[in-house]
């Protein structure tokens, strides 16, 4: 058996210390670049942002409440003449008292101010006269008014919370005239109330004989009703009552 020596070309590039140093500088230069790149656009940012935010707090408006009293008049609606402006007034100084040293005999004595207890325990004095107190002469009677101002239209609508009922109701007199030519028919009275269920006042709205009238609101007129109530209190009210004439064969 022969002894042959193989020899066997090694391929891979050569890396160590040498190829370390050679490279050193070129990368050293690169990180130092994007260091310096990072660090100004980080600043260019902050200055950026910097710059908006105080442009954003210029436009800020400026709220400025005011008095009534300071606001002027409103414009005129005619164009020629020229608005007037509010002008304040100076505003006067207080006058502010010096005091001055006076002899003991023209000092006023001192008094000595009552208590809000105190001045509550004293009661008002009931005297005669004006000023002072309180005088009773006589009882008022308040009577009603005796014109119609109170009265309530005729048409209009009067709530209430109870209704008028008839207590004494009265039978009209049949007209001569209407038995003898044998005329019938139907009147519709209406009666104005009072507060004491007393009729003030009597319309005719409806009817069928003008001949009719006259007994009907004769009649309406002898009423007495119970008062229209409205909020626990006596109202007047206007009603409406049927009054039929009608011949018995």
């Amino acid at each position: 058996m022969s002894n042959n020596a193989i020899a066997i070309e090694n391929t891979a590039p050569q890396y160590g210390a040498f190829e370390l140093k050679k490279l050193y500088p070129r990368n050293f230069g690169m990180g130092l670049t994007i260091a310096v790149l990072i660090h100004l656009f980080l600043i260019g940012s902050y200055i950026f942002i910097q710059s908006i935010t105080k442009e954003d707090d210029n436009n800020i408006a400026t709220v400025r409440i005011l008095k009534y009293s300071e606001i002027g008049p409103p414009p005129s609606l005619d164009k020629n003449v020229a608005q007037q402006l509010a002008v304040s007034a100076p505003a006067i100084k207080p006058n502010i008292g010096i005091p001055k040293p006076v002899p003991d005999a023209e000092a006023p004595k001192e008094q000595t101010i009552a208590t809000q207890a105190e001045m509550n325990q004293v009661a008002a004095p009931i005297g005669e006269g004006t000023g002072g107190g309180v005088k009773i002469t006589q009882d008022l009677k308040v009577e009603a008014p005796k014109d119609n101002s109170d009265m309530p239209d005729m048409n209009a609508f009067i709530p209430v919370e109870k209704s008028p009922e008839v207590v004494k109701g009265v039978q009209p007199v049949y007209p001569d005239l209407a038995k003898r030519a044998g005329i019938e028919g139907t009147v519709y009275v209406k009666i104005l109330v009072s507060k004491e269920g007393k009729p003030l006042k009597a319309v005719v709205i409806k009817s069928d004989s003008e001949v009719f009238n006259k007994p009907a609101v004769d009649a309406a007129m002898q009423f007495v009703f119970t008062p229209a109530i409205q909020h626990k209190a006596p109202v007047m009210v206007w009603v409406v009552v049927p009054f039929r004439f009608k011949l018995n064969n």
